[in-house]
């Protein structure tokens, strides 16, 4: 997953993210750096009985926060993501001690980044 900072970069570039189940995202400025939240349809949790457990069904989830406008929320889209966002672009993704690097056909050289999401946001970045 990359880093909000890199999200809020790939946002201010003109990323347009709809929001769809499964996508994940970050709420700056809530108290809340550090924590990734998911869509989901439905909220779930594990409860305990003894040696026993279950899973429990939640239509909502009761906290502090009801609801935020998305356009206050920063999307962390996923690996899958940010290469089906390269398209056609997409060249060939390449792993080395150092990390991954990310070819376009933009940039023969590539996007270099720690994690091959980071590498493709890069690589995406540049294309926007």
């Amino acid at each position: 997953m990359i880093d909000i900072g890199l999200a809020t970069k790939l946002a201010d570039a003109g990323l347009v993210w709809t929001p769809a189940v499964h996508d994940r995202f970050a709420i700056p400025g809530h108290d809340l750096d550090g924590r990734v939240f998911s869509l989901n349809d439905m909220s779930t949790e594990i409860r305990r009985f003894g040696d026993r457990s279950a899973i429990m069904f939640n239509g909502a989830v009761e906290w502090s926060l009801d609801w935020i406008m998305r356009e206050k929320v920063v999307w962390l889209p996923s690996e899958s993501q940010l290469r089906d966002l390269l398209g056609d672009r997409f060249v060939a993704l390449d792993r080395d001690a150092t990390g991954f690097t990310c070819k376009t056909t933009l940039d023969s050289n590539g996007f270099a980044g720690d994690t091959a999401s980071e590498a493709y946001a890069l690589a995406l970045l540049a294309t926007l």
